[in-house]
């Protein structure tokens, strides 16, 4: 969802890191972004599949690296509206991967804690 609304909304028009990475591919900036955010799903998704879901010793941090990771984009959406002075794209989708974010973090962390003598 998140990244349909910065597809939609033309992040990658107004935020320049999302311009430069969308235009290096070879397509139009518009192409570029979605290729890039397909691969970035499916880097997630092999995340999962290869460490996380099986248990594999790297899988909690594989977890807590796209829990950070997903807070950080939460929070930087609502940053980045705020310099705008309104609106900027994926500021409504931002509070989910804010919330889920520190919510796996928390999971996450009290794992540990029970974990550590």
């Amino acid at each position: 969802m998140h990244s349909v609304e910065e597809y939609v909304f033309r992040l990658y028009d107004l935020l320049p890191p999302a311009r430069a990475v969308s235009g290096a591919i070879g397509l139009d900036r518009a192409g570029g972004f979605a290729v890039v955010n397909t691969l970035l799903v499916g880097f997630g998704l092999a995340c999962w599949f290869v460490w996380v879901r099986p248990g594999r010793r790297p899988a909690r941090a594989v977890a807590f690296a796209w829990a950070l990771l997903e807070t950080l984009n939460g929070l930087g959406h609502f940053a980045l509206a705020y310099a705008a002075g309104g609106y900027f794209p994926g500021l409504y989708t931002a509070p989910l991967l804010l919330i889920l974010g520190i919510r796996l973090l928390a999971r996450l962390l009290r794992g540990f804690s029970r974990a550590v003598p």
